[in-house]
């Protein structure tokens, strides 16, 4: 690279310009060489503007597109409907076997370390003896205005193109601000490592990499299965409806009573959408402003 720059710069000194060119012997002998160097150099200017200005029309070509409505990306949510949830816990089963989710051991659970990312939360409603109980599914809510992104000093939870607030496991520092600013609880802190028995080893999903001790988890919507139907279609050349996606979580899968329905709400015709659009449509702490894209829908109250 040194002599190729050497050579490009004596070409252009007064000296060496007058003896290339006083006899057509030189202009014949080293012309070629001449031309060589040049056609070098425009190579290597051309790869330059190519790797630092292609990418620049690419992506505003892209953002042109989002701004015409030519490309839109999903936002992913989830309903939950509570008069169809029977409480029989197979959400929080299937979330802990698809995601390993470690299991706490019996002196983890006596200090209240246990990890959920799907949990029923039970609400106790009227006075004794006139009492009903009344189960609650709740993953993450995914908020739009997510508090504990904001408040994490490393970057290590942050909204997804697609509405997915993520957690990057590798960056978390575990200083634990995103499990007190979030006002659903539903973030949860590796107080030990993780411990596998021999036989649970086997029955672990190697989509979802398990987590260290030190660091924070929660709910990711299964987007290891998004990526995963994705590519699958990719490779079979299929197009993807809103069928492929409407029981794909774990938790909506295994729900017996089809309780949890997933989807894109930016698809004005997805099930969600329309779910999301019932008078019995509802959001947990609705007052704080977080905008959760997971929607319960109450239950209905018989008639007497």
């Amino acid at each position: 690279m040194k002599k190729l720059l050497a050579s490009f710069i004596r070409l252009f000194e007064p000296k060496e310009r007058e003896e290339r060119f006083q006899s057509s012997d030189s202009i014949v002998t080293e012309g070629p060489a001449r031309r060589t160097i040049l056609q070098y150099l425009a190579g290597a200017m051309s790869g330059v503007f190519a790797f630092l200005y292609i990418p620049k029309l690419f992506v505003k070509d892209l953002l042109n597109q989002h701004s015409t409505g030519k490309v839109q990306l999903p936002k992913w949510g989830m309903v939950i409907d509570l008069d169809k949830c029977t409480t029989c816990g197979g959400c929080v089963v299937s979330c802990r076997a698809e995601n390993n989710v470690p299991i706490a051991g019996a002196d983890q659970a006596d200090k209240a370390r246990m990890i959920f990312w799907m949990d029923i939360l039970v609400e106790q409603e009227g006075e004794y003896p006139d009492i009903k109980m009344r189960g609650m599914p709740t993953p993450c809510n995914h908020c739009e205005n997510a508090p504990c992104v904001k408040v994490c000093p490393v970057g290590a939870t942050y909204i997804s193109e697609e509405g997915i607030v993520a957690q990057i496991w590798a960056r978390c520092i575990g200083c634990r601000y995103c499990t007190t600013a979030c006002p659903y609880t539903r973030r949860y802190f590796n107080w030990e490592a993780p411990q596998w028995s021999e036989e649970y080893k086997n029955q672990l999903n190697p989509d979802v990499a398990t987590r260290p001790k030190g660091v924070v988890e929660k709910c990711t919507f299964c987007h290891h299965r998004i990526r995963k139907i994705r590519e699958q279609a990719k490779i079979e050349g299929q197009a993807l409806t809103d069928e492929n996606f409407r029981y794909l979580p774990a938790c909506a899968q295994a729900c017996p009573a089809k309780a949890i329905t997933f989807g894109d709400l930016n698809n004005p015709n997805s099930e969600v959408s329309r779910l999301k659009k019932s008078p019995r449509a509802f959001h947990l702490q609705e007052e704080l402003g977080t905008n959760p894209k997971v929607t319960y829908l109450r239950s209905a109250k018989w008639k007497e």
